[in-house]
Parts: structure tokens; C-alpha cells; sequence
């Protein structure tokens, strides 16, 4: 983003006032004839034809000077300069009359407007621009007034300044300007292969020696029928190949070995995972919290989320909610664009696609490509964007600038977009008049279906030797060695190293944001908390019918009553936790792609996450306890209670936190499931209450399992809550009359009394804690052993080196 100082009236005369406390020799610094300076105006605005004054003097009134220029007008011929400072790139505007009097006027107005912005602040702006190399400023190469060395020639770019505030659709306040171009990404390949393992065939070829580059301002197309190896080129790319895949070659950035961290690049992937219950705006807005500084107003962020959605064409959607499955929401095509949105939000200088125009119309397949390959037209960026594509229109296929047609693993064409045609015409595939390229070229090298190929006058001849006809000719083409050359120059250049970007929110903020978000998703989404506690509601008033009074009673037979009820209620509603799996599967895929894309680390998901849920938690362990306690008539006493509440709602958070780490290893639905119930029943089978702990054999059951299974500790601080203070009668001849709750506990239910049912929820609690930091240490330790897995699998060709460019690698909590 750039921020804009407009000088008006007010500011020319306080421009004015500064001027005369400059020194004289650098005040009389002016030229008889007028400078050859390109500038824009604003639009509709002619250049008054302005001469300079015929005298010169040491040190003139300014005043006369501008009194001496015919038509003068305030409001016409402005000349703006750009200004470099900690909080963005400040846009100075300068009246061209004193310009062309003051070689060194727009530095004095850049030191001017540095201090001005100090006290006031300045509104937002979108920037359009076009590269070009100018010499706004012929000066000589010498210190201004400022101390600044300034050079003749730069690379400026022409950009449109756009307020939002006032935008309109007749195109809004629109001011064109020069900014300087900032160095972006250079991306080259060079020998790259990837095979990935095929069961007993052993290993199979994805991609096969593919050399390429990518460059700022253009958009390289990956095209190719299904299975070619689009998606895999771009993984590799992009740092995120699988732990299966084994890849050799060199790949660089800005011709050096480097890592990309947050902010520099985005990878937009083919499944569009978003939280559906969000609306579009809330989306973005979050998002936008997540990833822009803490340093930016809340006003600013939001400003910067509606302007990302409207460049997108989300206006109409920005209140309806994302929807999924059994949900309505927005169409599957505005999902892709809220996706791209997302990952837009820091303008970030690469970005990748992997289908980006899945589900969308050929209209909206234009509209949204050609607003990416554009974004540099608005923001002053020139970023370098990589996209897989499947089946272009001929529309979008004109947006590409650089196209890689693979087939097979193998390169059949890499060059200009523009002359794909021509390649193929020459080697005998001249593509039909009115024929879409895209088609025309998928068809041509598509193996799957049909045998022969019609082209030409020679009758058909197989797919199979038509690709790999092209694929010799692209080889020993010319267009070839030209990417060969342009691979090799781009990594001689000393582009130098990226520059480190601002960083996301902090460490608080993101713990906020995140808790907010849950908590509102999972308000919304009735199949995470409200299902479960309607159903909970059921069992409880079954539990209550059922075992209805047995607390009244304090025979010896109500012992084992007692203790069914409690067995129940800590087995089956914990285990029926498991029902917010889907849901929380949901969430951890969107948690591993804002992961990877580095919008926040894990710590701030597992604190969210868990201060999230407490509510619900909260609610569904006091309103079906209390249904299910009190007619039952076990211990009175609002202390009783609230530690009977407090295990339920213990085993419920050990149980969610158990399956973060199911859903970890575990991302199938189906599986995790499955998985989870497992685990739950081995733990309720070692615990000590269907077969006593004395009864348990040593090897597994006992030892580790029976200390390990978090029942034990629901079992004994419920059971000692329940028992411990009582009495109950015994109708045996001969023997004592009374048996104390304690004696029970020790002898029969082999209970630990070393310690209290506090010690026991404690337990429980921190085991709570361990869990997630389970999670915490299990998602770390794999982001740290993947790049040295996938290196140790690698086998570099010709003594090269692999680097692994991960987004993930950025700076997480």
C-alpha cells in the first residue's frame, strides 16, 4: 500500500514558508528554460503552457516568481515524488510551476512532507501502474539539500493512485504517478525431477529433467492434461512435496539458495478450505487481523479487506455466509476467489495457484485471472505468479505470458504464450482457425483417450509419438536454449537476498483473533457443541428416569447402583466427544493451510482452540450433569456437584485434546473415527472398573496402560467424590453391620487413597495440557524432519542441490 500527501493551498504555503529558510545557494539552483520532465496530471487536465522568468537573482522574492507565470493555476500540472519511510512509501505532490524555477524543490517537499506526516495523517490508497524507465529529475549526481544522492536515471513505474474512500463507478478519484519499481522474485528450475513411490513397482516418475523460470511482472501458465505433473511442478516449487516424493535438480531464487518467509509468497491451494459458517466479509476480516501488523488500525485492516474483496467481484457475496456441505452459502466459483482474497491480503511478491479457475464460468475464469495478472497495476508490486490450469478459455489463455505444457512428466513447450501456436504449426499441429490454443494443445498431447490424431495432410498418427515428436523439438530448438540462457542469466545476476517482509500479527493479537473466530464458528456450526448437547440433554433425562432415587438408599446392594451410574455417565459421554470429530476435521484443515501459508503458528491455534471450547464445554458438562445428578439422589451439596461437573467436563477437553492429535496423524474422517474409538476403548478397558486393577495383568494392561488411561482418574475422583463421608448397612449374619465408603473404595473397588479427588482432577487437567502439547510437539518435530527427510531422499544429479523453498518456514509461536 502507498499513502498519499496531496499539497493543496495550506501546504504550498507552508512549502513556501520552508523554502526560505533553505540556503541560498540551493534555493538559486533554477534554469532558464523549462525541464524536460515527464509527469502525469490529473485526469482531464491539460499542462499550461509554462516559461520561466526572463531575470535571475541571487535571492529572488518567491513570490514574484510565481506572480511572473502566465495562468497560473494551483489546481493543474502537478509533479509528484515519492518518499521512503518506516511506515510504507509516501507520495509527495509538487506543483510543476515551482519545479521547473527549483531543480531541488521535490526534495525540499520530501523533507517537508516527512515532517508533515508526523502530525496528520493520510489516507489509504490502491496504485495501478505500467514499468517504464524515465529521468523524472535530470539533476546532476550530487547531494540534494536533504543529503540524498540522487541518481539521472531510475526505474520508475507509472501508477495510478486510487482513493477508495471516494471511489465511485465512474471510476473513483483517480491520480496518476511514478513510484519506483522494487526488485521482485526471480524463480528458476533447472534438471528438476520428482518420482514418488509406486507399491511393489517401486518408484515412478512424476516430472522428468523440467527447466524453467519465473519472473516479476508475468504470469507463468502450467498447463498439461491430468496427471502430467501440473500440481506436483508447482508442490516442488513451492517447497510443499510430499515425504514420499524424492526430488533432484536446483531450484533458485533470485539465483541464490534461500528460504521464503511470511509475506513474500502465498500458495493459494485446489481445495478451497474455508470456514463455512464465516461470512465473506468476516472471512477476510479475520484473515486480514491474522496477517497484517499489529502496528495498522482496525479501520485500516478492514479497509484493506473490502477493497481485496472488491477486486475480486466479491460485493454482492460480502454478507452471505461461505456455506458447505448441507449448507448453502456462495457458489463454488466465489469460494475460489475468497480463497485467492485470503492469500492476496499482504500483497505478496509470488503467488501461486494451483487451479485457481476450478468451478468457475469462462467469464468469471477471465475476470479473475486478469485481475491477478494485474494486481501489479494496483498495488505497485510486481510480483511474480506461477498457476496450474487445467482447460483455459481462449480469453484467459491471452492473459498468460509465459506458458509450461507438460505432458507425461515431460517438457513439450516452455516459452511465450504468444507463440505456442507457431511451435506446433511447425512441427506439423497447426492449430484450426477460431480454435481455443488451450484445446487445441491438450488435445494434441492428451494420451488418455483415443489413438490417433488427425493433423495435417499425413493422415492420423499416435498420441504417443505426437508428444513425443514435440517433445524432440522443443529440445532442440531454439526457444529451448533461449530459457536455458535466460535460467543461466537470471542466476549469474546479483539480484541479492529477499527482503524480509513486516511480519503478521503478534503473538497476543493472533491468540485473540483466532479465539474469536472459533467461538463463532462454533456457535454457528450446530453440529459442533449444540448437537452433542441435545443429545447429551436426552441421555441425561434417561440417566435420571433410570436411575432414578437410587441415592436415597444406603444398603449394600446400592453400592453397586451408585456405581453404575457413574461408570455410565464417565464412559459414554466422554466417549461420545467423538461426535465433534467431523467438525473439528473442518478446522484443522484450515488450520494446516493458514499454517503452511505462515498467517500463524500452532501454539496460537491450541491456546484458541482451547479457550474457544471452555464455554461450551462448560455448558454441556453443568446443564446434563445437573439433569442427571440431582433425581438421582447421589451426594448433596453444591461442592459434590461442581467436582462432578468439573471430570465431566475434564474428560471431555482430554478427549478433544486426544483427537487433535488422531486428526494430526490421522486426516481421513472416516479413519480418525475409527481411530479414536479405538483409542478411547483400550484406555475405558484399562482402567480399572471393568476388571480391578489388582486383577489386571502386568504386561500392557497394567503397566503402562492402567496409569496412562485417563478413566482411572475420572473413575476414582468421582468414585471418592461420591462414597468417601458414607455409611452403607450390611445384612450379614455374624458379621459387621456398617461398611464405610473409604473401606469400599480401598478394598473393594481397589481404589488408590494416597490422595485426594482433587489430586485426581488435577491429574485429569494436566493431562489436558500434556495432550496438546503432544500436538504441539508432534506438528513441530514434522515440519522440522520433512526437509530432512525429502533431502535424504533426494539424490541430486551432476553434484547439485536441492533447496527446499517452504512458506512454512516463517516465523512462528
Amino acid at each position: 500500500m502507498a499513502l498519499v500527501f496531496e499539497t493543496n493551498h495550506e501546504s504550498e504555503s507552508m512549502l513556501l514558508q520552508f523554502l526560505h529558510s533553505l540556503p541560498t545557494q540551493a534555493l538559486a539552483r533554477r534554469q532558464s528554460k523549462p525541464l524536460p520532465i515527464q509527469a502525469s496530471t490529473q485526469r482531464r487536465s491539460k499542462s499550461l503552457p509554462i516559461q520561466a522568468p526572463a531575470q535571475r537573482g541571487s535571492k529572488p522574492l518567491l513570490g514574484s516568481w510565481l506572480g511572473s507565470v502566465p495562468n497560473a493555476d494551483p489546481s493543474h500540472c502537478w509533479v509528484r515524488d515519492w518518499v521512503r519511510c518506516r511506515n510504507g512509501l509516501w507520495v509527495v505532490s509538487v506543483p510543476k510551476r515551482l519545479l521547473l524555477f527549483f531543480p531541488h524543490l521535490h526534495f525540499a517537499a520530501r523533507f517537508m512532507a516527512l515532517e508533515r506526516l508526523k502530525e496528520q495523517s493520510c489516507k489509504e490508497a490502491l496504485i495501478r501502474h505500467t514499468p517504464q524507465t524515465l529521468n523524472p529529475y535530470p539533476l546532476p549526481l550530487d547531494k540534494d539539500v536533504c543529503g540524498q544522492n540522487h541518481f539521472h536515471k531510475s526505474k520508475f513505474l507509472e501508477v495510478e493512485i486510487i482513493n477508495p474512500m471516494q471511489s465511485s463507478n465512474r471510476g473513483g478519484n483517480i491520480v496518476r504517478t511514478m513510484v519506483p519499481e522494487e526488485t521482485g522474485v526471480f524463480l528458476t528450475w533447472e534438471d528438476l525431477w520428482v518420482t514418488v513411490t509406486n507399491g511393489k513397482e517401486g518408484r515412478k516418475s512424476i516430472l522428468e529433467g523440467v527447466t524453467g523460470y519465473a519472473q516479476p511482472g508475468e504470469l507463468l501458465a502450467i498447463m498439461g492434461p491430468s496427471g502430467c505433473g501440473k500440481s506436483t511442478l508447482l508442490d516442488a516449487l513451492a517447497g510443499r512435496s510430499g515425504s514420499n516424493t524424492r526430488q533432484s535438480g536446483e531450484i533458485l531464487i533470485n539465483g541464490l539458495k534461500q528460504k521464503l518467509g511470511f509475506g513474500t509468497s502465498a500458495y493459494v491451494t485446489q481445495d478451497d478450505t474455508l470456514m463455512t459458517t464465516l461470512t465473506v466479509r468476516e472471512a477476510m476480516y479475520y484473515s486480514a487481523q491474522l496477517q497484517l501488523p499489529d502496528s495498522m488500525s482496525k479501520s485500516k485492516k478492514k479497509e484493506i479487506a473490502c477493497i481485496t474483496i472488491k477486486e475480486m467481484g466479491l460485493e454482492d457475496a460480502m454478507n452471505t455466509r461461505i456455506g458447505g456441505s448441507g449448507a448453502k452459502g456462495i457458489s463454488s466459483g466465489q469460494k475460489r476467489r475468497v480463497s485467492i482474497c485470503i492469500e492476496i491480503l499482504t500483497r505478496p511478491k509470488l503467488l501461486f495457484l494451483d487451479e485457481p479457475t476450478s468451478g468457475l464460468d469462462s467469464a468469471a475464469s477471465y475476470y479473475v485471472m486478469s485481475r491477478i495478472a494485474s494486481l501489479h497495476k494496483r498495488d505497485g508490486i510486481r510480483r511474480t505468479i506461477i498457476a496450474s490450469i487445467h482447460q483455459p478459455s481462449s480469453e484467459v489463455y491471452q492473459v498468460f505470458h509465459n506458458l509450461c505444457l507438460l505432458s507425461s512428466g515431460r517438457t513439450v513447450y516452455f516459452g511465450p504464450a504468444s507463440t505456442a501456436t507457431e511451435f506446433f504449426a511447425t512441427n506439423g499441429f497447426q492449430c484450426p482457425t477460431l480454435q481455443n490454443p488451450s484445446d487445441h494443445f491438450l488435445k494434441t498431447i492428451n494420451k488418455d483417450f483415443g489413438k490417433d490424431l488427425e493433423q495435417g495432410l499425413d493422415g492420423g498418427i499416435p498420441t504417443e509419438e505426437a508428444i513425443n515428436s514435440l517433445t524432440r523439438s522443443y529440445k532442440s530448438s531454439e526457444i529451448h536454449q533461449q530459457v536455458r540462457r535466460q535460467v543461466s542469466e537470471i542466476c549469474k545476476r546479483d539480484w541479492g537476498a529477499l527482503e524480509k517482509k513486516r511480519n503478521h500479527a503478534g503473538f497476543v493479537i493472533q491468540c485473540l483473533v483466532l479465539t474469536r473466530r472459533s467461538f463463532v464458528n462454533m456457535y454457528r456450526d450446530i453440529g459442533y457443541y449444540w448437537l452433542r448437547l441435545a443429545i447429551y440433554v436426552a441421555l441425561a433425562i434417561g440417566l435420571a428416569t433410570v436411575f432414578y432415587d437410587v441415592g436415597s438408599s444406603y444398603a449394600y446392594a446400592s453400592i453397586q447402583v451408585r456405581g453404575s451410574l457413574i461408570m455410565f455417565i464417565t464412559s459414554f459421554l466422554t466417549f461420545m466427544t467423538i461426535g465433534g470429530f467431523p467438525s473439528f476435521v473442518e478446522d484443522m484443515k484450515v488450520f494446516d493451510r493458514e499454517r503452511l501459508n505462515g498467517h500463524y503458528g500452532t501454539a496460537a491455534f491450541i491456546i484458541s482452540n482451547s479457550f474457544s471450547a471452555i464455554p461450551y464445554l462448560l455448558l454441556i458438562s453443568l446443564i446434563p450433569g445437573a439433569i442427571a445428578y440431582y433425581p438421582s439422589g447421589l451426594q448433596r451439596g453444591a461442592e459434590h456437584f461442581l467436582f462432578f461437573a468439573s471430570i465431566i467436563f475434564a474428560c471431555m477437553m482430554l478427549v478433544e485434546s486426544l483427537m487433535m492429535i488422531v486428526a494430526s496423524i490421522v486426516p481421513n474422517l472416516l479413519m480418525g473415527i475409527i481411530t479414536g474409538a479405538g483409542v478411547q476403548g483400550l484406555m475405558m478397558l484399562g482402567g480399572g472398573i471393568f476388571r480391578y486393577p489388582n486383577d489386571l495383568l502386568k504386561p500392557f494392561w497394567k503397566y503402562p496402560l492402567y496409569y496412562i488411561s485417563f478413566h482411572k482418574y475420572a473413575y476414582q475422583g468421582l468414585f471418592k467424590n461420591e462414597f468417601e463421608k458414607l455409611t452403607f448397612s450390611i445384612d450379614v449374619a455374624g458379621g459387621p453391620t456398617n461398611i464405610s465408603g473409604k473401606e469400599i473404595l480401598r478394598n473393594k473397588l481397589q481404589m488408590e487413597m494416597g490422595y485426594s479427588k482433587w489430586v485426581d482432577l488435577a491429574i485429569l487437567l494436566g493431562m489436558v495440557v500434556l495432550y496438546r502439547l503432544l500436538f504441539l510437539g508432534f506438528i513441530k518435530t514434522t515440519e522440522m524432519i520433512k526437509p530432512f527427510v525429502t533431502s535424504f531422499m533426494s539424490a541430486p544429479p551432476k553434484q547439485t542441490t536441492q533447496v527446499m523453498v517452504n512458506p512454512s518456514t516463517a516465523p512462528l509461536v
